[in-house]
């Protein structure tokens, strides 16, 4: 049976954290517009779509393990709102600092930290880890975009 409460608060943490890093950020995201970008970057468009989808799942994600009864819980909660921090700051690196290198090495412990999230994830309910797929793959990409125009800029 479906808790609302906690599944709403479960969706706020990460669609309103992400809402609040997009609010804050707003006025430093035309750099993507202004760098240079590989061929393969996507319009800008794309990103907050992606990662409304990415965090709705994140969200779904973690109010099933917090209703789990699994001992592994409050480690996966926590490993959870680690990276949920990481990924928070990485705009702040990127957009706001402008400091391409040190994002990608932001994401690159992200990318570490949402693998184990994942491990923990499934050894608590396999569906909450497969939820997160999708993350870890635009994560696995967004590196390699922040690396090339790190290396481009």
């Amino acid at each position: 049976m479906i808790k609302i409460k906690p599944l709403v608060v479960s969706l706020l943490i990460s669609l309103g954290g992400g809402a609040i890093v997009g609010f804050l950020t707003r006025n430093s995201m035309s750099i993507y517009d202004e760098i240079l970008l590989p061929k393969f970057a996507p319009p800008s468009i794309l990103f907050p779509i992606a990662w409304a989808i990415l965090y709705t799942l994140m969200g779904i994600s973690s109010y099933m393990i917090y209703e789990s009864m699994s001992s592994l819980k409050d480690k996966a909660l926590t490993v959870y709102f680690v990276q949920l921090a990481i990924n928070f700051l990485w705009p702040f690196v990127f957009f706001s600092g402008r400091m391409f290198y040190l994002a990608f090495a932001v994401l690159t412990i992200l990318w570490f930290l949402v693998i184990w999230m994942i491990k923990l994830f499934y050894d608590i309910k396999p569906i909450a880890a497969y939820l997160n797929v999708p993350y870890i793959l635009w994560l696995t990409f967004a590196a390699y975009l922040n690396l090339s125009i790190a290396l481009l800029n």
